[in-house]
């Protein structure tokens, strides 16, 4: 299922990504804004996985002092996703 998420507190705008509704690989991710470097980093290093691998792995890791940050947002997304 192809989905766009719009994030909240974080310099990325919205990610757009693909997870198969079968069996929840992440088939693609792609944020929109951001620091180039980790995002697309983040979206090579997820491709392939369980969502719900990923979402444990990112859920909660803070950017400085901001109480999120991209790969939190990531989760969030993917939680959102899976919700559907």
């Amino acid at each position: 299922m192809k989905t766009i998420y719009e994030t909240k507190g974080t310099c990325s705008k919205a990610i757009e990504l693909d997870v198969d509704d079968a069996t929840g690989i992440i088939n693609s991710v792609q944020f929109i804004g951001g620091c180039a470097g980790n995002t697309t980093g983040i979206s090579q290093l997820v491709r392939g996985m369980k969502a719900e691998d990923v979402i444990s792995k990112l859920e909660g890791v803070r950017c400085g002092v901001k109480p999120t940050s991209c790969p939190d947002q990531l989760a969030h997304a993917l939680r959102q996703a899976l919700a559907k």
